[in-house]
């Protein structure tokens, strides 16, 4: 039997006359794809409760009375900041046809979900709140404060002054409910103020009012919210991520709440379940930290996403990150439970144990059904021979898979050959192994570390609880957690994350932990074999001292190429690039976001003092418009060619004219007075000291580490001879730089010809 309908089954005991599972967000941006594990959850309980019998409804709400607290990254500060503090619900939508910024990034989400085959019933709070339907409970906490501060100080440790009231009502004069605070409460009216510096996200307009705590008049704090949303939906079941059900925290809190003063029992909570990451981290919708839940759809099917989180239980944490084999094994698991689901159809299920694993398989395809599942057997192409074919060129995928099935395609099989095809060229293109290998580092312990890990096998040899020898390990050589769970997460999953370490030692055994641990310690460190040499050639280029202090992680890569023959177009190169495009067909600004060169750019700019939103590093900026099918500017085949690369890659590439430039070159920081005659501009910009940019004995070159060139020396139709930079730094490695570095050259000299004449590697 399988987790959920373990739950199920212990729930249906409680005999109650309705169950209500509920989930709820707070719509603050677009929503991360963490916050589907909620909406699955109770999902699959929802079902789960309905096959066997018992009476349930399943609502989902998204608080949209709560204030936009958080800028998102990817709206333009300038516009929206004036909206911070403002109830979600009275913000206006990012684009027309919604009816608040609420709406829609929650009308995103309910897309997302729906076609997860996830249907609950949607409940906003602003109408909850406008009806009425919150105003006795509003009461009743502003009329028992001292008890709610009593709770505040005893269940979560937080102390609230005399003067502090429950309830955060919107300001008459500015619109902000944010930055309110009450300090008086006469049994018909509130008292408050419009702090000026209440919190650090917005501003208060000073105001001084009184108001009555009704309808939409205002809300009730978080912790005290949710609680009173229980009570007025009359919710039962209601599960959520492991931060909330941590002693003290809000699932406390609200348990509290409804005992000693709301006067209900709190909703079963199922033990809340573990967080869904990606690439190990926790995601926020309104920091746009990791992915929305839209863009995770562009590259898994629903039925796979959602069989993802069907199979895990609820007490286990997922991490997805697309890299490396997880895609290939996600299809592979799906196709074995669905193979069990056909055993299950055919009544061919093994006896005994084996018999057991098969009806679970099974049970789990079914509770992951999102469209209508077959009713008979069908032939499956394999989603890893899929990429495979499509890697090697072969393009004829049905004949190949009708000779392994040794007859002909149904239209359904073929069907789902066109999708695993679709989703198998997305994932060649981003996630597989040969886009990957470049990010890979090889993971060697520095010597505290060293010296913790052979602790750690010394304890666990000695056998014991895995949490405390993991911490009484950390304590005995005197090392910070985050290096010593660094250490052990790389060398156990090859990561820099993963689940619990307990759990990660029960999962593979203390004996096959402490083996991994002894190999990877006798493991002798590979040598790492480079493209390109190291070039010491100062008289062409070099990085200056005081640039290679500040940033010891940069790489430039260096090459001239002489002869060459630049035309203004080349229809095979258009062809090429309109193929990639093609192959974007995906892409998304969110897609574009989480890429690591991305965030590397990002992160080097905002060290300028640059807004990456209005200066958007080259691969962004050229990707974004694909993204928004705004189609690329064609400047020649030469600039056209390596713009393709920077796509490819993600890396930033400059080429100049070789015979323009007064050599040596140097990249360094400004000096006092500096500027540079950018393309297109009439007027010279003025470098900042902090700025990186590439200079010759004439002045600049380029600004902002190959954001923009300068008119003297950019490559044109007459150039003859010309020299190539590729910027990397930080998390861009010299193996990227390289890869970047040799396709430029490649395809530089298949359209516009020449002969290389140095290339190399300029480390700081």
């Amino acid at each position: 039997m399988i987790w959920v309908d373990r739950e199920a089954k212990r729930l249906k005991q409680r005999n109650l006359a309705l169950e209500w599972a509920d989930d709820m967000k707070t719509p603050s941006g677009r929503i991360h794809v963490g916050s589907l594990r909620g909406v699955i959850v109770h999902d699959l309980i929802y079902k789960a409760l309905k096959q066997i019998g018992v009476n349930v409804k399943f609502s989902y709400v998204f608080n949209d009375m709560d204030p936009m607290d958080g800028m998102p990254t990817y709206l333009d500060k300038d516009k929206w900041e004036k909206y911070m503090g403002f109830p979600l619900y009275k913000i206006p939508s990012p684009e027309p046809g919604f009816k608040s910024f609420a709406d829609y990034f929650a009308k995103e989400f309910i897309e997302v979900f729906n076609s997860l085959n996830c249907h609950p019933q949607i409940i906003w709070s602003s109408e909850l709140y406008k009806s009425g339907k919150m105003n006795d409970i509003i009461k009743l906490f502003l009329d028992n404060d001292e008890k709610v501060r009593e709770i505040y100080r005893s269940v979560a440790k937080a102390e609230r002054s005399p003067n502090w009231f429950p309830y955060n009502p919107i300001c008459e004069k500015c619109g902000k409910v944010g930055t309110t605070n009450v300090y008086n409460w006469d049994g018909k009216f509130v008292y408050y103020r419009c702090e000026y510096h209440m919190v650090d996200w917005a501003k208060g307009c000073g105001y001084k009012g009184k108001i009555e705590p009704i309808n939409e008049n205002g809300k009730l704090p978080w912790k005290l919210d949710w609680p009173a949303h229980w009570k007025v939906i009359g919710v039962t079941i209601e599960s959520s991520g492991k931060d909330h059900m941590s002693l003290g925290g809000s699932y406390d809190m609200a348990v509290h709440l409804c005992k000693e003063i709301l006067n209900t029992e709190p909703p079963d909570a199922m033990g809340g379940y573990e967080w869904f990451t990606i690439g190990g981290k926790k995601m926020s919708s309104s920091k746009g930290i990791g992915s929305s839940a839209k863009e995770v759809f562009q590259i898994l099917p629903s039925q796979v996403f959602r069989f993802f989180q069907v199979r895990t239980p609820i007490s286990t944490h997922l991490d997805f990150s697309p890299y490396e084999d997880t895609i290939l094994d996600l299809f592979d698991d799906y196709d074995r439970c669905l193979n069990a689901y056909f055993l299950k159809l055919e009544q061919n299920v093994p006896q005994k144990k084996a018999g057991e694993v098969v009806l679970d398989f099974a049970r789990i395809i079914e509770l992951s059904e999102v469209s209508p599942l077959p009713k008979k057997r069908i032939y499956l192409p394999r989603f890893r021979t899929v990429a495979n074919l499509l890697k090697s060129k072969n393009n004829n995928l049905v004949s190949f898979f009708e000779q392994q099935k040794k007859e002909k395609l149904t239209s359904e099989e073929k069907t789902i050959l066109e999708e695993r095809i679709k989703y198998a060229k997305i994932y060649l293109e981003n996630y597989s192994e040969e886009k990957t290998a470049i990010r890979q580092k090889v993971f060697m312990p520095n010597e505290k570390q060293k010296k913790f890990l052979e602790t750690l096998i010394a304890n666990l040899k000695k056998r014991g609880e895995p949490q405390k020898i993991v911490l009484e390990s950390i304590k005995q050589v005197n090392i910070e957690p985050r290096e010593a769970f660094s250490a052990f997460y790389q060398t156990l999953t090859k990561k820099p994350f993963g689940p619990k370490a307990a759990d990660l030692i029960k999962q593979l055994g203390v004996d096959k932990v402490i083996e991994l641990i002894s190999n990877s310690r006798e493991t002798k460190e590979e040598k790492t074999t480079h493209l390109f040499p190291t070039l010491n050639n100062p008289e062409v280029f070099s990085i200056d001292p005081a640039m290679g202090k500040k940033y010891p992680s940069i790489n430039i890569g260096i090459a001239s190429i002489k002869g060459v023959s630049i035309k203004k177009s080349d229809e095979n190169l258009s062809a090429e690039i309109n193929q990639f495009i093609e192959s974007q067909s995906h892409l998304t600004n969110e897609i574009i976001g989480a890429y690591p060169e991305i965030q590397t750019y990002r992160k080097i700019y905002k060290e300028m003092g640059l807004d990456w939103h209005s200066k958007r590093p080259s691969p962004e900026a050229l990707l974004r418009r694909i993204a928004l099918k705004k189609g690329l500017y064609e400047i020649n085949a030469c600039v056209d060619a390596y713009n393709l690369i920077v796509m490819k890659h993600h890396v930033s590439i400059g080429a100049f004219d070789y015979d323009k430039l007064e050599f040596p070159t140097v990249l360094r920081f400004p000096k006092e007075g500096e500027d540079i005659l950018l393309l297109g501009d009439d007027e010279p910009t003025k470098y900042k000291p902090i700025d990186l940019a590439y200079f010759d004995k004439a002045g600049g070159y380029n600004i902002y580490f190959n954001y923009r060139d300068a008119q003297r020396t950019c490559v044109t139709e007459k150039t003859k001879n010309i020299i190539l930079n590729i910027d990397g730094i930080y998390d861009i490695t010299r193996e990227q730089v390289e890869k970047s570095l040799k396709e430029s050259i490649d395809i530089i000299i298949k359209y516009c010809g020449g002969k290389v004449e140095l290339a190399g590697i300029v480390s700081a």
